[in-house]
């Protein structure tokens, strides 16, 4: 096939520099990077998988992105766009194999990472990789592009595996170590599903690109499979692979996978199937941003914010939910103004719940009245003592608790000579965090009026029947 055949192809490999010698020696690092039984590709890919598990549990990006550049999982990839450009069904076997075996090895390590370890907290860098939209398939198919056109051009610019570029920006590893937390951490099909769809996406979209460029350069060439055909078949004879093959009718079609029309159809269906749970992804995000920004305004017009000692939003939900928390009265026609706001901005009815605390103005007119009826100190017994503190601390208590995200048992206050303690146990599927904890402290400073107030937080998850023997052991 000469270069007049296809001029167009012609045309982009010698803009893209592609020296037509050095086709080869691609072609050779390619099958060499796909090894499917190999003690190097099996310790990088131990190696990245575990400092990925680790970055994420740690939620540190630094070191998932060590792990990116570690991982070998770009090389079989790339081999498969590379097969199925040049109609190889061995290399398209052999490349398969390679990312079956890659994938499984990194989910199972970092399952089993996850499920020896003390503690499995979700991250903000493992929820980042649980919810892939449509950008997530754009930034996989220029990835792709890069990384093929770099490897076409005779690995200038990095080798098959290593692309530090493009390993960083498509991020193989994380994604499936993400899916190791869903399953390691008990089986938890929202992460499983997220991450293992971003993975897929990753896959599909840099099969895709490496395709289109390994075509237009013309790996696929008559001359080069003359020249390359000969040096495969002489490595290959040792592989175990290739000798089960042969005993099957599958090595009669090594050098013929199918048209060329059809294996762009291939392509096109999986990125189409992928398509659809992006795309309803990203219009989800882009809801939730138009519904924050419109809270935000809303919000603004409705309370000062030193006002507003708490806010829960749900912008998933219908209608969109708002809780807050208040220190004095809001004006009930700016209530109805803010939900204005949403319903103009979003399109989406708005249940906007506020609850009233007192701030420092009502609190001191109730100490001046507490003052004047109490009878003094002197007079007062400790029973009447501790039915007023408790009265003081109950009611704000229950105001600003959230039972919707947990369940207050019980709750204690102490007197030491410096300060005021209270201590509450709740119980909730997982433990409140710090911001929760200094509302709180907040809160129930200003309804006992105390400067030095120790609050404990005393969690306990719920009561849960062991699945199997493994968790039970746990």
């Amino acid at each position: 096939m000469t270069s007049s055949t296809h001029p167009l192809r012609a045309r982009f490999e010698h803009l893209l520099g592609v020296d037509q010698a050095s086709k080869p020696a691609v072609y050779l690092r390619m099958f060499e990077a796909s090894e499917v039984i190999s003690l190097n590709y099996a310790l990088e890919l131990l190696l990245s998988a575990g400092i990925a598990t680790l970055g994420l549990v740690l939620d540190s990006p630094a070191v998932v992105i060590g792990a990116m550049l570690i991982s070998p999982l770009m090389g079989p990839i790339l081999a498969a766009g590379l097969a199925l450009a040049s109609a190889d069904l061995y290399l398209g076997i052999k490349s398969l194999l390679s990312i079956v075996v890659g994938v499984t090895l990194s989910v199972l390590f970092a399952a089993w990472l996850v499920w020896i370890l003390p503690f499995q907290a979700t991250t903000h860098e493992i929820l980042a990789r649980t919810n892939p939209n449509l950008l997530d398939l754009g930034v996989a198919l220029f990835s792709g592009l890069a990384g093929a056109i770099v490897v076409s051009r005779g690995g200038s610019g990095g080798g098959v595996t290593a692309l530090p570029g493009v390993a960083i920006a498509v991020a193989l590893m994380p994604p499936l170590c993400t899916v190791g937390f869903g399953v390691g951490s008990g089986f938890s099909l929202a992460i499983i599903s997220g991450a293992g769809l971003l993975f897929l996406t990753n896959l599909g979209a840099i099969i895709a690109s490496a395709f289109l460029v390994f075509y237009l350069v013309r790996m696929d060439s008559p001359v080069i499979r003359e020249i390359i055909d000969a040096a495969i078949i002489e490595r290959a004879e040792g592989d175990l692979l290739y000798r089960l093959l042969q005993r099957t009718g599958i090595a009669r079609s090594f050098g013929h996978i199918g048209k060329l029309r059809w294996r762009i159809v291939m392509l096109l269906v999986v990125l189409g199937i992928l398509f659809v749970p992006l795309r309803q992804s990203l219009m989800q995000v882009r809801d939730e941003t138009r519904a924050r920004a419109a809270i935000g305004e809303a919000l603004r017009t409705l309370a000062p914010a030193g006002t507003i000692v708490t806010q829960q939003v749900d912008p998933k939900s219908t209608p969109i939910l708002i809780r807050l928390i208040v220190a004095g009265d809001v004006d009930p026609g700016k209530i109805r103004a803010a939900e204005t706001i949403i319903l103009r901005r979003t399109g989406r009815e708005v249940n906007l719940q506020i609850r009233h605390v007192a701030g420092e103005e009502e609190l001191a007119r109730l100490r001046a009245s507490l003052q004047s009826s109490v009878p003094p100190p002197a007079l007062a017994d400790v029973e009447s003592v501790r039915a007023d503190l408790i009265g003081r601390l109950e009611q704000p208590l229950k105001t600003a608790w959230p039972a919707e995200a947990g369940t207050l048992q019980s709750y204690e206050l102490g007197l030491t000579r410096e300060q005021v303690l209270v201590r509450i146990q709740y119980e909730a599927p997982k433990p409140f965090d710090i911001a929760f904890e200094q509302t709180m402290l907040n809160v129930l400073s200003s309804a006992l009026h105390v400067e030095k107030l120790q609050l404990i937080l005393e969690y306990r998850a719920p009561p849960r029947q062991p699945r199997n023997g493994r968790q039970a052991k746990k």
